[in-house]
C-alpha cells in the first residue's frame, strides 16, 4: 500500500502539490487542509481544519494515519507548524521556525546575505517614518520599498519616482496597511534584468535545484497595475542562460543553504530564490520558505519522476545523501543541473509549460466575490485546471454538506467517485489557475489562450500576455 500524506494549504500550489503526488506510485492518498471543493475532482480529499490550528493539525495525522505531512503555505511554516510535527514525532516537509525566517524577514535574509556575500541588491532598513523618507529623498529613484513581513506578495512597490516610493512608506507606517509585517521596512537599489524563480528541495546542505520558471507579478498586460501574488508563469525561461542558472546555485543557493546551517538554522524544505540577471550576474530580490506560487503549478508538471518517493528520501535520509554538483560541473555538462545522486528528481528538458491565473474582478485590491467559475470541459492530459478561491455555489451548499456529513465519518469530505462537479463560484482574489504543456513554449501559449478565451468569465480577469518575454 501507498502512503497516506498531509498537505496543508487551500490554493492552486496545494492543488498542484497533491495531483502530483497522486500522480506517483508511493502516495495511496492525498488530504488537503482546508483545501477546497475544486480539487475534490482529482480524488483529493480535503478537510476543514485551519491552516493555524496546529494542535487540530496535529490530531487530524495522528488519528487518521498520516505517514508524513506537505507544508504549503508560508504562515504555518514562520508559526512553527514543522517544528510542532517534529515534537509529535510526525515526519514534516518544510523549514523549522528558525529556517523559514528567511521568508519571514526581509531584513533578516538581508542581514544573512550580507554576512555571507551572496549577491542581492544594497539596501536599508528603518523601523521609523522620517528617517526612511529621508533615504528616500537622498537616494532618489528608481528605488524598491518593502515591508519587513509577510504581506501576501503585496508588500512591495517597485517606485520609478520618489512620490511613490514616499506614498508606500505611508502605506507601510501611517495607515499601516500590513500590520505587524510593516513594523520594519527594507529599502533597497533598484536592479535591472530579467527575473527568474529558482526553487531547490533542500535538506541541510544538499539541494536539488528544479528547472527555472518566471512569475508575473503586474495585474494587468504589460506588467501594469498593482503588484499581486502572480498572474501566470511559464518554464522554461529561455532568455536566461543556463550559465547564469548555474552561477546562481553556485553563489547563491549553495551559500546560503550552507549559511543557514553554519548558523544553526539548517534548512530543509522547499527553497524559493526570486533572482534577477543582472550585467554583474545574478542577485537575489528574495527568499522564500516554500513553493511559489503560480511557479508550482508550472514547475511541477514538467516532473516525471515520483514526488512521494522523493520526499520521503528526504525526510528519511538525515545528512546522508549526495553532495550536489559544483556549478563549473553544471556548465561543462550543457545540460539543467542534476544534484546529487538521491532522491530521484527526473525533469522533462523537452518541452514547455504554462498558467494563467484567473481572477476575481478588484484583485489585488477590493475583490468582488461570487462570480461563477466556468467550465472547462474536457481537456487534454497535458493540460490541468488548479483551483484556489473557490466555493461551492449556494444551491450546492445545503445538498452537499448533507451528503457529506453522510459520508464522511472522519471529519474529512468525501471527494471523486461519481457525482457530477458541483457548481463552483469565486471566493477570493485568485481564483484558479488553468497549465497546459507543449512542446515548444510558442504552443503552449497559443493552447492556453485558445482555452481561455473559449469561455466566459463574468466577474473574472486574466493577463493576455503570459511567456510573452520568451516569445520576443
Amino acid at each position: 500500500m501507498g502512503q497516506k500524506v498531509l498537505v496543508i494549504g487551500s490554493g492552486a500550489r496545494e492543488h498542484a502539490i497533491a495531483h502530483t503526488l497522486l500522480k506517483g506510485d508511493s502516495v495511496e492518498e492525498v488530504t488537503v487542509a482546508p483545501g477546497n471543493p475544486g480539487m475534490e475532482a482529482d480524488g483529493i480529499r480535503v478537510v476543514q481544519i485551519n491552516p493555524s490550528n496546529q494542535a487540530a493539525m496535529i490530531d487530524f495525522a495522528q488519528a487518521n494515519d498520516i505517514d508524513w505531512v506537505f507544508v504549503g503555505p508560508e504562515v504555518p511554516l514562520i508559526e512553527g507548524i514543522v517544528d510542532m510535527f517534529a515534537d509529535a514525532g510526525i515526519p514534516a516537509f518544510g523549514p523549522s521556525k528558525a529556517a523559514a525566517q528567511i521568508e519571514g524577514s526581509k531584513d533578516f535574509a538581508k542581514k544573512l546575505m550580507d554576512r555571507h556575500g551572496i549577491p542581492t541588491a544594497k539596501y536599508a532598513t528603518f523601523a521609523e517614518l522620517e528617517p526612511a523618507a529621508e533615504y528616500v529623498r537622498e537616494h532618489g529613484a528608481p528605488i524598491v520599498v518593502k515591508a519587513d513581513g509577510l504581506a501576501a506578495g503585496k508588500g512591495v512597490t517597485v517606485a520609478m519616482d520618489v512620490e511613490t516610493a514616499l506614498a508606500a512608506l505611508d502605506d507601510i507606517f501611517v495607515d499601516h496597511r500590513f500590520g505587524n509585517a510593516g513594523a520594519k521596512v527594507v529599502i533597497e537599489d533598484y536592479l535591472e534584468g530579467q527575473e527568474f524563480s529558482l526553487m531547490s528541495f533542500v535538506n541541510g546542505t544538499d539541494f536539488w535545484p528544479m528547472p527555472i520558471s518566471q512569475d508575473h507579478k503586474r495585474a494587468y498586460d504589460n506588467d501594469e497595475g498593482p503588484n499581486t501574488g502572480g498572474m501566470g508563469a511559464y518554464s522554461p525561461v529561455p532568455q536566461i542562460a543556463d550559465e547564469t542558472v548555474a552561477e546562481a546555485i553556485g553563489t547563491i543557493v549553495r551559500p546560503t543553504v550552507e549559511a543557514m546551517a553554519a548558523e544553526g538554522a539548517p534548512f530543509t524544505g522547499i527553497l524559493y530564490a526570486g533572482l534577477i540577471a543582472t550585467a554583474d550576474g545574478p542577485k537575489v530580490i528574495e527568499f522564500n520558505a516554500r513553493f511559489g506560487d503560480p511557479e508550482t503549478e508550472v514547475v511541477l508538471p514538467r516532473l516525471k519522476s515520483d514526488l512521494g518517493a522523493a520526499i520521503w528520501t528526504i525526510l528519511q535520509s538525515g545528512d546522508g545523501v549526495a553532495a550536489p554538483q559544483s556549478a563549473d560541473d553544471i556548465v561543462q555538462t550543457g545540460s539543467f543541473p542534476k544534484v546529487g545522486a538521491e532522491p530521484v528528481f527526473a525533469w522533462d528538458t523537452d518541452g514547455a509549460t504554462i498558467g494563467v491565473v484567473l481572477a476575481s474582478d478588484g484583485y489585488p485590491g477590493d475583490v468582488v466575490k461570487g462570480a461563477p467559475v466556468p467550465d472547462f470541459g474536457d481537456l487534454d492530459d497535458e493540460t490541468h485546471v488548479y483551483y484556489a478561491g473557490v466555493g461551492l455555489a449556494p444551491d450546492e451548499r445545503t445538498a452537499s454538506d448533507d451528503s457529506r456529513a453522510a459520508s464522511a465519518g472522519n471529519g474529512v469530505a468525501a471527494s471523486g467517485g461519481e457525482e457530477a462537479a458541483p457548481k463552483l463560484v469565486a471566493n477570493s482574489g485568485r481564483v484558479l489557475l488553468v497549465e497546459t504543456s507543449a512542446p515548444t513554449i510558442a504552443e503552449a501559449q497559443r493552447k492556453i489562450y485558445d482555452i481561455l478565451d473559449a469561455v466566459d468569465t463574468p466577474g473574472l480577469f486574466y493577463r493576455h500576455d503570459i511567456a510573452a518575454k520568451a516569445l520576443r
